[in-house]
């Protein structure tokens, strides 16, 4: 029988659910495929606007015999919304849908044509739909991903292997840098220090760019095929990750597509022959002839460095030949993954290309793109398997770093914004770091304060995501914004902060020691915002820890109630935790922390 339709408006008398701030699309963050049997569904309302929130799921071609009702949860709340999710695995890999909103004087309906207060269209008429679940579209991240802990390398400045590869004008290790520095760090330094590496407890080695190259950094390329020549050749790059590989360690490298150095040959070619080079369409070249006047170049660069002159990689000829090279270095040294340099600035096209080409020779090979912003359009599953989360670190150290400026309810409210960003396999691989060669080191981002470094690092290592180490970061390294950030690593012991190595190896172990911390769900329990305490959770099926902190230079009382009649006790030691009936307290010293698990 077909129902009479009544719109409802914000407007109407006793109306309470705002519809304006009602929000769900058929596609994205908002109805994505989890894994190749389940599906997620996300809706937001204004922020404590709505009470319970169900999913209508069924059939399009036989309703009446396929649909349930599922009781959506509300999984986080930002400034403004409420973000409510269910999780349905479709009987038949399809099924239209709608939304059934309460509070305790109304009920709305949200389908995709429009909103109801009575007289719903007959289902599946006017429903949402997601038409078939195919595995091939799905956003698949590599498995191992999501539990690596990342440990990034600056090859010049990690360890002097070999001073026979020394470039010319070698400063002495540990001198402070310049931008021009080099101090002859190279692949075997690394190789001698492998043992460090894995008993910090790391599983992967991310290392800034490794081929040829005038700078010390690499990131402006002469010879993509080769590797340079102050690193070291093949053969000790093919050492490097055969024995990496047989401690455990992945290893993954930077590639910078988006511009060269302009030693590169073809555009060498470019200056030399103008517009009657062959590799004239590889650059975005303005006039001719290809020249820098008064410090600007007539060619599109990375930023407004004339040396690095940006590639055409819409150019069937750049493509072709960028994506030999990908493939080389993927066969050739078994490498686990790239690091995409200027990610953003390179054509989708390019980057869908790029993940087919990865993907045939290394279905588990790791792609992370460097993007500092809002990154979903990479994260669709035909791009980035991940993007370097700078949101996320800017967002920490900005709440860890002083008492007042950020308060512990706007700081929930901030990481559940960014949380709803993504579909959740993409947060469980997100690349989430604190400090690197673009940034100022992490104790310099806290003041000096190791101890609010304790709290911003537990934090990275409890959090969903893949956590990664700036090298150095963990004895307790320091600088201040490029080159200050990019000093050479401290070898000799008593220049080591060794209790901070100690505690990141702790930390390190507690996350590999429990798979909750590596593929668990994220809630925080306590945030309030005229307190500095801070209780959030990770859990699953089987496990389940909370974190405590007191991110203030005050003692902190914190309270929570669990309704279960879980045992606690300390995630560290064993010891287990008093309660009170349902309730667990703890005061904490200022700045302290506690980590408790229940099995």
């Amino acid at each position: 029988m077909a129902l009479s339709r009544q719109a409802v408006t914000s407007t109407s008398p006793g109306s309470s659910i705002e519809l304006e701030c009602l929000h769900h699309s058929s596609h994205g963050r908002w109805a994505y495929a989890y894994n190749k049997d389940t599906f997620h569904l996300r809706i937001r309302s204004k922020k404590n606007n709505v009470d319970r929130v169900f999913a209508l799921t069924g059939d399009k071609y036989d309703w009446e015999h396929h649909h349930q009702e599922l009781n959506m949860l509300k999984v986080a709340t930002d400034a403004y919304f409420d973000y409510w999710e269910a999780e349905i695995t479709p009987e038949f890999k399809r099924f239209s849908y709608g939304f059934r909103l309460e509070t305790d004087t109304q009920t709305v309906w949200m389908l995709e044509s429009g909103f109801y207060t009575e007289g719903l269209p007959a289902p599946a008429g006017g429903y949402y739909e997601m038409p078939y679940l195919h595995e091939v579209d799905l956003l698949q991240v590599p498995e191992w991903a999501k539990s690596a802990v990342f440990y990034q390398i600056m090859p010049d400045r990690f360890a002097n292997g070999d001073p026979a590869n020394d470039p010319e004008g070698t400063l002495e290790w540990g001198e402070p840098p310049a931008y021009d520095s080099f101090f002859g760090g190279d692949l075997q330094g690394m190789i001698d220090h492998l043992d460090y590496i894995a008993e910090l407890g790391v599983t992967a080695l991310y290392l800034t760019p490794i081929f040829q190259s005038p700078s010390n950094h690499k990131y402006d390329t002469v010879d993509y095929g080769t590797i340079d020549a102050n690193f070291g050749d093949l053969d000790k790059l093919k050492q490097l990750v055969g024995l990496a590989h047989s401690k455990g360690l992945k290893v993954v490298l930077d590639a910078v597509f988006n511009h060269t150095s302009s030693e590169f040959a073809p555009f060498k070619d470019v200056l030399e022959h103008g517009e009657d080079s062959r590799y004239a369409g590889w650059f975005h070249i303005h006039d001719y002839p290809v020249q820098v006047v008064d410090g600007k170049a007539n060619y599109d660069t990375f930023g407004f460095f004339s040396g690095m002159p940006k590639l055409n990689t819409a150019h069937p000829e750049v493509r072709d030949y960028l994506l030999d090279i990908t493939k080389y270095w993927l066969k050739e040294v078994h490498i686990d993954g790239w690091r995409l340099d200027v990610a953003n600035e390179v054509d989708h096209r390019f980057w869908r290309d790029f993940r087919l080409a990865v993907k045939e020779i290394n279905p588990e090979a790791f792609i992370i793109g460097e993007v500092w912003s809002d990154s979903l359009s990479w994260l669709q599953g035909d791009q980035f398997d991940s993007v370097m989360n700078y949101p996320f670190s800017d967002r920490l150290l900005k709440f860890f770093g002083t008492d007042e400026e950020v308060d512990p309810g706007t700081f929930a409210a901030q990481i559940y914004g960014l949380l709803m960003r993504y579909p959740r396999q993409a947060n469980e691989v997100l690349f989430n770091l604190l400090a690197s060669h673009d940034t100022p080191r992490v104790l310099n981002r806290l003041g000096g304060d190791k101890q609010r470094l304790k709290l911003a690092v537990t934090f990275l290592f409890t959090f969903t995501g893949t956590p990664c180490i700036f090298y150095g970061d963990e004895i307790g390294l320091t600088g201040g914004d490029d080159p200050d950030c990019r000093k050479c690593m401290i070898w000799e012991e008593e220049g080591q902060d060794r209790e901070l190595l100690r505690f990141y190896q702790d930390i390190i172990a507690l996350r590999k020691e429990h798979e909750v911390l590596r593929t668990g769900q994220f809630r925080f329990l306590q945030s309030d915002p005229d307190s500095r305490g801070l209780v959030y959770e990770r859990w699953n099926d089987n496990s389940r820890i909370t974190v405590w902190m007191n991110n203030s230079s005050s003692p902190v009382t914190l309270q929570y109630s669990f309704r279960d009649q879980h045992r606690w006790q300390d995630a560290f030691s064993g010891e287990p935790v008093e309660m009170d009936g349902e309730q667990i307290s703890l005061t904490l010293a200022p700045l302290e922390y506690r980590i408790l698990h229940s099995q």
